[in-house]
Order: structure tokens, then sequence, then C-alpha cells
């Protein structure tokens, strides 16, 4: 469970900084890496939001158990 939270969190913030950069630069890094919104570039995203939600549910249990 450990090593998913640490990946997960790593992904999570690989994707804010992605958006960080497209919020003040109005770069995407992942689409200039993979290409504009292809098979790659939306499983990277896809990965990334499936890891949001593991960092919420695990952050969650956490909170709920103590």
């Amino acid at each position: 469970m450990r090593a998913l939270k640490i990946i997960s969190y790593i992904l999570i913030i690989i994707g804010a900084l992605n958006w960080a950069l497209v919020g003040i630069f109005n770069f995407d890094l992942v689409a200039l890496l993979f290409g504009e919104m292809s098979l790659v570039s939306r499983i990277i995203y896809i990965v990334i939001g499936l890891a949001a939600i593991v960092s919420i549910a695990t952050t969650f249990r956490e909170i709920f158990e103590r």
C-alpha cells in the first residue's frame, strides 16, 4: 500500500506541474512529448487521474481509521 501511495503522489505532482505549465505558459508538456491527444497522451492523462482517485481514497481511509 505504501508503494501505491508514493507512486500516486508522484503522478499527481507530475500532473499538477503539467497543469501549471498550461496555466502559466499555455504549454502542454504531455502533448509536446506524446502528441496532441494521441493514444499515449490520453493514457497518461487517465493514469494521472486514477492516481488522484487512489490518493483521495487512501487519504480518506487513513483519516477514518484514526
